[in-house]
């Protein structure tokens, strides 16, 4: 299955923003086509859905837990998918990754290795 290169999670205090950045790894995919999104998991927890928005990025949709806070968007031109996040709060201490959409299903399937972000109160 495809692998990403997730970029950007570091260290920030509660109220804090970072941006994400996701790229296919060894540039195996070009995502122009395909429909994205970012995952999330936080230690001992399962993989949860956060943002994901269609091929051109008329549509994006949003967890209810990071809605108004965190804004999903790509450049299809770089093959890049971007995930802005404002806002943040100690609960949104997790590895991110993302994902691709082939027909039912996102791959890969779980986050590994991710770009890990953690907020701080």
């Amino acid at each position: 299955q495809v692998r990403f290169e997730e970029s950007g999670g570091r260290s920030v205090q509660a109220g804090g923003s970072l941006r994400l950045s996701c790229v296919p790894a060894g540039g195996t995919l070009s995502i122009g086509s395909y429909h994205m999104a970012w995952f999330r998991q936080a230690p001992g927890k399962e993989r949860e859905f956060v943002a994901a928005l269609t091929w051109n990025g008329s549509d994006k949709r949003y967890s209810d837990s990071v809605k108004g806070r965190f804004t999903i968007s790509r450049d299809n031109r770089k093959n890049t998918v971007y995930l802005q996040m404002n806002s943040l709060k100690p609960e949104d201490t997790a590895v991110y990754c993302c994902s691709v959409r082939y027909g039912s299903v996102w791959s890969p399937n779980s986050c590994g290795p991710g770009t890990q972000v953690t907020v701080s109160s």
